[in-house]
């Protein structure tokens, strides 16, 4: 059935002591957040209102080779299953982020646990070298500026050896974000292709008809919007709830992060109407993908699923996982005051 269609497609991040407000030494600030709401806005604006016209930065994008790829790796599953649309959509979401995301995020918390674990080390460095450079300061009268680019350019470069000490440099942890965005856009651009028609077979069954009645549910057109907005509201919710977990995680959060928070929940909110503007389809794609998203993040704060990845202990982490995230949500919405 699918043949034709198969035969066409044939920071740099530094701890905050070195920030140049003068952070307090061994003070962390995030990586990243772990949902992609902020870079992919406007390509899901884009999904939903699709090319403008000939030549159109959108038109490049859904005819670029990533498209393509996404849509053959789209196609192979549903040939290889042979399940409806709806739910190979579900299956091709499940294997990408098992594969691909998952051992990614394990990895950003390997290096993110390695670099919490040298806090410690660089608080001691950082109070010595302090300690060192002021009284160097005081011999030769050097001026505070003087003394202060001193000490930061100390501390950059025996962090910087630290890191490499222990093959943990931050960056390193940003890789998930340069996977998983690129993945989250080309799968929607593939799957917005199918529904307009735009990739099409030259069978008598084209893919876009195969949309049209491999939906289930209140849904059963994947080429139609979900008038009844199910989709989009619980793609909301989980997006808020993924950014509730992350906040959750910090303590203390420092001005700008709690801005980025705030954004975060905005963007997570916006992406209601954006999702009730776009196929069925793509609803349900972006619905899968935060909702396995939210999976691997309560995952990954398994005790033993840590250890199993070989995740450094670390002083932050704990052995009821749930039970404080419980604690910590129920304290924060209900018994607020």
């Amino acid at each position: 059935m699918l043949c034709g269609a198969r035969q066409h497609l044939q920071r740099r991040l530094l701890p905050a002591l070195l920030g140049s407000r003068g952070c307090p030494p061994g003070r962390r600030e995030p990586l990243g957040n772990p949902n992609p709401l902020l870079p992919v806005a406007a390509c899901a604006y884009g999904a939903a209102a699709g090319p403008a016209g000939a030549g159109s930065w959108y038109e490049t994008l859904a005819t670029s080779a990533p498209a393509h790829w996404a849509e053959a790796v789209l196609l192979g599953a549903q040939d290889a299953t042979g399940l409806p649309w709806w739910a190979s959509i579900i299956v091709t979401t499940a294997v990408l982020r098992s594969a691909v995301t998952l051992p990614l995020a394990a990895y950003q918390h390997y290096i993110l646990a390695k670099v919490e674990n040298l806090q410690p080390e660089i608080k001691i460095i950082a109070k010595n070298l302090n300690y060192d450079i002021a009284l160097r300061a005081k011999q030769l009268g050097w001026s505070k500026r003087l003394t202060r680019l001193t000490y930061l350019n100390n501390m950059r470069r025996i962090v910087s050896e630290l890191y490499v000490r222990d093959n943990c440099h931050p960056f390193k942890a940003t890789l998930l974000v340069w996977v998983q965005i690129p993945m989250w856009i080309f799968m929607s651009v593939a799957l917005r292709n199918f529904s307009l028609g735009i990739t099409d077979s030259e069978g008598d069954f084209s893919i876009r008809e195969q949309f049209s009645t491999g939906g289930v549910l209140w849904f059963p057109d994947l080429t139609l919007l979900d008038s009844t907005w199910i989709l989009p509201i619980s793609l909301g919710i989980l997006n808020l709830l993924i950014v509730e977990i992350f906040a959750l995680q910090k303590l203390e959060m420092s001005r700008f992060q709690k801005y980025v928070t705030h954004f975060t929940r905005g963007i997570s909110v916006l992406m209601i109407p954006i999702a009730a503007t776009v196929p069925s389809s793509i609803a349900l794609y972006w619905f899968c993908s935060s909702f396995l998203g939210l999976s691997q993040n309560l995952l990954l704060r398994s005790p033993g699923f840590r250890q199993l990845c070989r995740i450094p202990q670390t002083r932050s982490q704990s052995d009821t996982p749930y039970k404080d995230l419980f604690a910590a949500f129920y304290a924060k919405f209900f018994l607020r005051k």
